[in-house]
């Protein structure tokens, strides 16, 4: 899954999206309500993307592990983090069998499946190759191009633009008579005033 810009911030029940890095803050939108906020210094912000959860052999990145649930709901609902430990530590050994027993806490497998469902209620869980797909189609659209088709910004020849006449045009300076001044000094030929 592509969990790109989606934060958990420590003591909150949901998910936020990134907005802006404040001076001191990162600035969150609650994905749940849309509302604002500034997480502060002393938060600690995750990002969900940065996430990986320990298995047997290489730890395994956040999003696959959800790509994996995905799998086994058919792109449906996973089991609700509220049931009984047991019931949660089967279920996720059903879907990710690979994942470490020994270092993975049921606190852990609680909020996968917690950030799971509530990704999935919010239409927010798209597989990574639709994110490739899309950005391959959007690619390959801007590089087609046939006879006739222009891409890009069409620029002036250099050439061209020093031929160009300039598009404002300079003042005349008065005319300095210097026949009837003192030596050393000019005078400035006044035009005459119409009047």
């Amino acid at each position: 899954m592509n969990l790109k810009d989606i934060l958990a911030i420590s003591g909150e029940s949901t998910l936020f999206k990134f907005i802006a890095q404040g001076k001191n803050a990162v600035i969150v939108e609650n994905l749940e309500t849309g509302r604002r906020l500034s997480a502060g210094a002393t938060a600690k912000v995750s990002a969900l993307e940065e996430i990986a959860i320990f298995t047997t052999g290489e730890d395994m990145p956040l999003g696959k592990v959800m790509d994996k649930l995905w799998e086994k709901e058919n792109g449906g609902e996973a089991m609700s983090h509220k049931l009984p430990d047991n019931d949660l530590k089967k279920y996720f050994a059903e879907a990710f069998p690979e994942y470490d027993h020994n270092r993975v806490y049921t606190s852990d497998i609680k909020k996968v499946l917690h950030w799971y469902n509530l990704l999935l209620k919010l239409n927010l869980l798209v597989k990574e190759e639709e994110v490739k797909e899309e950005e391959g189609e959007k690619k390959g659209e801007e590089e087609k191009g046939g006879k006739g088709e222009v891409k890009g910004e069409v620029k002036a020849k250099p050439e061209a633009k020093a031929k160009a006449k300039p598009a404002v045009k300079k003042k005349k300076t008065p005319a300095v008579r210097k026949d009837t001044a003192a030596p050393g000094k000019t005078t400035v030929k006044k035009k005459a005033s119409k009047g």
